[in-house]
């Protein structure tokens, strides 16, 4: 796919690596949509990417939001062919806590938004996609999850996070087999250690800690890098089925 034909949606768009990724995308001449739950930010920051942005609300918890941001989305935009999937929460928590067990309720709310969000806009976009014209290797679009090096290592409180990211890396490769027949890419991005709008809320000595922690470049990720990641993804029409890691080599230890 041609970047400067890039017409995507972006789920977490408003902050953090969706806004990275929103930012790229107009950068290289493309259209993006932003699908965030921050009213507030959204409208804001798709002001600011100017004229070849906009901004619809959208919790991804919902089947029927979802698909009508992206109806929307495709209409505005005159057309879809990328979807990333960055709306997320960390859900952190020990499954027998200080206070008593974790709730299935706060199990779920965290399954919902990172892993059955990613679902839903992955459905609703390829929907979508499978009815654009193919280029010149019959490519219709791509979707790229929002995995976590998590997936793999995950800490001690991260039970219900750890389980979405490893749910949304696992979905990558039966969705790119199932949609290889119609020209959809599926990936996944496993990022370590970001300077998200949580970590950077974060006191100095502890993202200091953190970037410490990263063996090289020993520093926290820019969301830009992840952008990065994301447009080398589109360019390449061999990357499909995949989860990629991007963590400066970090191995997260149990706590």
């Amino acid at each position: 796919m041609k970047i400067k034909d890039i017409r995507a949606v972006v789920s977490g768009g408003a902050s953090g690596l969706g806004h990275a990724v929103a930012e790229r995308v107009i950068a290289e001449g493309g259209r993006v949509a932003l699908l965030d739950v921050q009213e507030g930010p959204g409208t804001a920051a798709a002001k600011a990417l100017g004229a070849n942005a906009a901004y619809f609300r959208c919790d991804v918890t919902s089947e029927a939001e979802v698909n009508a941001a992206v109806a929307a989305a495709r209409e505005r935009m005159g057309g879809l062919n990328l979807a990333v999937s960055c709306a997320g929460v960390v859900g952190a928590g020990r499954v027998l806590g200080r206070e008593g067990p974790m709730s299935s309720e706060f199990f779920t709310k965290v399954i919902h938004i990172n892993l059955i969000g990613t679902f839903l806009v992955d459905k609703a976009a390829a929907q979508a996609m499978q009815s654009n014209t193919p280029n010149e290797d019959g490519e219709r679009g791509v979707l790229i999850h929002t995995s976590s090096v998590a997936a793999f290592e995950g800490q001690i409180g991260q039970a219900a996070y750890s389980a979405t990211k490893a749910g949304v890396a696992g979905m990558v490769l039966p969705m790119a087999r199932e949609f290889a027949r119609i020209g959809i890419r599926v990936m996944a991005i496993a990022p370590g250690i970001f300077r998200t709008p949580m970590v950077a809320a974060m006191p100095e000595d502890v993202q200091q800690s953190l970037g410490a922690q990263i063996p090289f470049p020993s520093r926290l990720g820019k969301p830009a890098e992840f952008a990065d990641l994301v447009m080398a993804i589109v360019g390449n029409p061999m990357l499909n089925g995949e989860t990629i890691r991007l963590d400066g080599a970090i191995r997260m230890q149990p706590k």
